[in-house]
């Protein structure tokens, strides 16, 4: 129930965000965005890209406050300066090279972000060079870009390209 408040929410920011902006471009209705609304899509666009047992086994964490924020986020380097939004989903264990991080950079500081996610996936790929072939193939696929918005996507998982399509196509909606 609350994911999908969570997802209505997400969907009624964004048509809102967006209904002031007729013909003015995409790039006027995201600068409005608050990082509270920036959050929300982000945690919508990476639950609606996946399933929802991949949804339960690795929830998105929206919050420094979280429990699990403590041992994620320092793994991807955002902290709560360097970020003004993030919605991170990681699998804390290291048997799976799996991590999607969505981050509006504060700031000033989007090389600090992307050199922080670019060490998590090295060190996934030294992780599992030796260990799990199939887990490193994932992480040397992960995929690490800015958006159009500054919004810096990495997508680390089986499938990374109709993942980080379905995740960029939520965001640019």
């Amino acid at each position: 129930m609350k994911r999908i408040l969570t997802l209505s929410l997400a969907a009624v920011l964004l048509v809102s965000a967006l209904t002031g902006c007729s013909g003015g471009g995409g790039q006027e209705s995201q600068a409005v965005m608050t990082p509270e609304e920036y959050t929300a899509a982000y945690q919508a666009a990476i639950e609606g890209a996946r399933d929802a047992e991949m949804n339960e086994a690795v929830p998105v964490i929206t919050s420094a406050d979280d429990d699990m924020a403590a041992l994620i986020l320092p793994m991807l380097g955002i902290t709560e300066e360097n970020a003004a939004a993030f919605a991170v989903a990681v699998s804390p264990m290291n048997i799976r090279a799996y991590g999607i991080a969505a981050v509006l950079p504060a700031d000033g500081t989007s090389e600090e972000v992307q050199a922080g996610l670019q060490g998590f996936i090295d060190q996934q790929k030294q992780s599992f060079e030796q260990y799990l072939a199939d887990q490193y193939e994932i992480a040397n696929a992960a995929r690490l870009e800015t958006l159009d918005d500054g919004t810096i996507l990495l997508v680390m998982c089986e499938d990374q390209d109709t993942v980080f399509d379905a995740i960029q196509s939520a965001l640019s909606a």
